[in-house]
């Protein structure tokens, strides 16, 4: 935990951004009656039943000092596509940085051991050497700045019936440059200092902390 708490503080630094990602399965889902679009006088009116079109998986990608973001759905969420996204973060979204502070979950797909799956050992190899991974702990995926943003884009671009993957990127665009353009930095508060205080209760007891507790 204060492994990610320490990076938050680090001042920003273009040639060592730090980037938040996460991802999230998302279903898709057809209408079975098509909705009676909203006129004068009368909300627009929507069946209840649906059609189940499938999973897919939304990525989130997002440098919260500067404000940016990244969000796309991938039809499978295997490591094969972790690792496309990564590439992507490192030859698109940041082809000039030195090396990328990434922050993110210990999923079992998020190791760099997925870039030698998806690449041949030289691209896989360069693509591990521009990141300096700090993985959020166990039960501790609220450290991590993109299921926030996660959480944002669901309640504003997906409380709805989407029916397939080229309709749902279609709106994640528009969510992401919308948000990309209105939006700030994230203003992180919660410090190592705090943690210490407020999550004591997580930190092992020895005798030294035991008595400080105590006082």
């Amino acid at each position: 935990m204060e492994d990610v708490l320490d990076v938050y503080q680090r001042p920003y630094d273009k040639n060592r951004p730090v980037v938040c990602m996460d991802e999230q399965p998302v279903q898709l889902l057809d209408e079975v009656r098509e909705p009676l679009p909203a006129r004068a006088g009368s909300v627009r009116k929507q069946d209840y039943e649906y059609q189940r079109k499938g999973t897919c998986s939304v990525f989130m990608f997002t440098e919260p000092l500067t404000g940016w973001r990244r969000v796309r759905a991938t039809e499978q969420r295997t490591m094969i596509d972790w690792a496309h996204q990564i590439k992507h973060l490192c030859d698109v979204d940041f082809p000039d940085a030195e090396t990328i502070v990434l922050v993110m979950d210990n999923l079992s797909t998020h190791k760099t051991g997925a870039l030698y799956e998806a690449f041949p050992p030289e691209e896989a190899h360069r693509l591990a050497g521009r990141l300096d991974i700090h993985y959020t702990p166990v039960h501790g995926s609220w450290l991590n700045i993109a299921e926030n943003e996660l959480s944002a884009m669901t309640r504003q671009c997906l409380k709805r019936r989407i029916r397939d993957m080229d309709t749902l990127n279609t709106a994640l665009a528009a969510w992401q440059d919308d948000t990309n353009a209105h939006k700030g930095p994230v203003r992180w508060q919660f410090t190592t200092t705090d943690a210490r205080t407020k999550l004591y209760r997580l930190y092992p007891i020895t005798n030294t902390n035991h008595q400080t507790r105590r006082n």
